[in-house]
């Protein structure tokens, strides 16, 4: 397996849905690519990006998003990202996300993941309950 280093970049596409429009997940009253859904195909992104560097039984979490949305992206139209490991801080990621559609960049900045022990973090998370 290679080693985790920054530089590791990863592209994902997705298109502009009824399912993922604000006026459909509730964050708006338009038509339009929702934030969220924006936020969450970063996040895939650069989940994806990395899965193949760790450990077995290891797995990552978003801990913090620091985005904008700076144009919208109607229902219909077709929308990726692009994500660059900029920096590891043992289990701590940061990357660098762009997100686009086919009119040009649609939101930009930077996102924090962290390297678990999948098993461990869900029996921590469910003893909660």
């Amino acid at each position: 397996m290679a080693a985790l280093q920054t530089g590791i970049r990863n592209r994902a596409e997705t298109v502009s849905s009824e399912e993922r429009s604000a006026l459909s997940i509730g964050s708006g009253n338009v038509r339009v690519f929702a934030t969220v859904s924006m936020i969450g195909l970063m996040e895939k992104t650069c989940l994806d990006s990395v899965l193949p560097f760790l450990e077995p039984g290891q797995d990552t979490v978003g801990i913090h998003v620091n985005v904008s949305h700076c144009s919208a992206t109607p229902v219909g139209m077709k929308v990726w990202c692009e994500s660059e490991l900029v920096e590891i801080d043992r289990r701590r990621l940061v990357f660098k996300v762009a997100a686009y559609d086919e009119s040009g960049l649609i939101g930009e900045g930077t996102h924090e993941r962290f390297i678990i022990d999948k098993d461990r973090f869900e029996s921590k998370a469910a003893s909660k309950l």
